[in-house]
């Protein structure tokens, strides 16, 4: 009953469910999320989690909950340092995650094999080959969940030391490229990229129009209301952590496909002399569009639900991750913007590295899910056979020409006017 999809007579407009969510957005940068996603399928496919959600909910599920994390694609998984300082493969986005089906996950991360493949040139046998082997990669570590003690489960790491072991010899060269750029992308790394020292001797953010930009509305007492809520969600020890530094200034960042259009701010916080900087991301955080279909978040604000959801799925957190309510009652969640994190560069990805990169998303995503609902439930109904293996394959393999569908209709719409759009420089 996985295996297949076929549009509704009745269908929601894909365009319209994305012209929505406009409603809350920075108008000016609403049309550079459209041209962004109009650039190719898979750029649609990361902005459209809406219309794969409104998908979602008229096909079959288990009736089994998760902590779903709502964006489960390819390209929200990766690499970043644990507070211990090992790196860890998991998912790294949670702006859209609530409790919801398991199978949505899984799908839509099925579904992302296929349509990078496609981009990359892969055939179809090839990509069907990488979705299997995901699938397979999560039904075989849920079972191995539902063998575990509660406790094991949670303290279950996808480090690198058992990818290397878990990697054949044709991905692995993918695979030491991604662990050497994570290694080096800190504060440190970021200062001279992101800031400059002006005449007055001060270091302050550098502009680079339009992707990060100084605002007016962004004065330093918005910014302290903000922090200061945001204080307020850390733990005791965080707190002392935090209140060894200073905001030094803040500025505008467009950041990803899905998210451009809500307000993401870079602040660079030092401890002082200019020797110890911090670059935090305070992004804005709106209804999950999952919440459409499973009801409202239990949080009082996004951002909670955000914070919370993360906690829940990734094997070990940032230690400034936390909540704050900004001026005029705007949601955000705060995280370091750079934290020794790595992501695939798929377009660089042969497909040995997809069929590698889809095994290790299937393998966090199923310890994501154990932490969080029954492991021993869903390994049942997974079964130890690859029929749903197969299932899914077919199920990508379809919605993955849904999805070329629906990015056609965005350019159209470009085209035609109804959506107005600007593209990167």
């Amino acid at each position: 009953m996985h295996g297949t999809w076929i549009p509704a007579p009745d269908r929601s407009d894909p365009i319209a469910l994305l012209e929505g969510q406009a409603t809350g957005r920075i108008p000016e940068l609403v049309p550079l999320r459209y041209g962004r996603m109009a650039a190719s399928p898979f750029a649609f496919f990361r902005g459209a989690a809406l219309p794969m959600a409104s998908d979602l909910s008229l096909t079959p599920v288990s009736g089994l909950t998760v902590q779903a994390c709502g964006d489960a694609h390819l390209s929200n998984f990766g690499l970043f340092a644990s507070p211990e300082r090992n790196l860890l493969f998991d998912i790294n986005d949670f702006d859209e995650t609530l409790p919801g089906p398991w199978e949505w996950d899984l799908k839509r991360l099925a579904t992302s094999l296929v349509v990078a493949g496609r981009e990359l040139g892969f055939a179809p046998t090839v990509n069907a080959h990488a979705v299997r082997a995901s699938v397979h990669s999560y039904r075989h570590r849920m079972a191995e969940f539902a063998g575990m003690s509660a406790l094991e489960v949670f303290y279950a790491r996808v480090d690198v030391d058992a990818i290397t072991e878990f990697v054949n010899k044709r991905a692995r060269p993918f695979l030491d490229s991604t662990v050497r750029s994570s290694s080096k992308h800190d504060s440190l790394h970021e200062l001279p990229k992101l800031t400059e020292v002006g005449p007055d001797g001060k270091r302050r953010i550098r502009d680079r129009p339009p992707v990060l930009v100084h605002r007016p509305e962004m004065t330093d007492q918005a910014l302290r209301i903000g922090l200061a809520d945001y204080r307020a969600s850390l733990l005791v020890d965080r707190r002392v952590l935090f209140d060894r530094y200073e905001s030094v200034d803040l500025a505008l960042k467009v950041v990803g496909v899905g998210s451009v259009g809500l307000a993401t701010i870079v602040v660079l916080l030092d401890e002082g002399a200019d020797v110890d900087p911090v670059f935090m991301q305070v992004k804005e955080a709106q209804a999950s569009v999952l919440e459409r279909f499973h009801g409202p978040s239990p949080y009082s604000t996004s951002g909670e639900r955000v914070v919370s959801g993360q906690r829940l799925l990734q094997a070990a957190g940032d230690v400034l991750l936390g909540w704050a309510v900004g001026p005029g009652g705007r949601h955000f969640y705060l995280r370091q913007l750079q934290d020794q994190k790595g992501s695939a560069v798929i377009e660089a990805m042969t497909q040995a590295d997809l069929v590698a990169w889809g095994r290790l998303c299937g393998w966090a995503l199923a310890r994501g899910h154990a932490r969080s609902g029954d492991p021993v439930a869903i390994a049942a109904y997974l079964g130890d056979d690859n029929a749903v293996d197969h299932a899914l394959a077919d199920f990508a393999t379809a919605y993955a020409d849904q999805n070329e569908q629906d990015h056609g209709a965005l350019v159209r719409a470009i085209e035609s006017g109804r959506i107005a759009a600007t593209m990167d420089a």
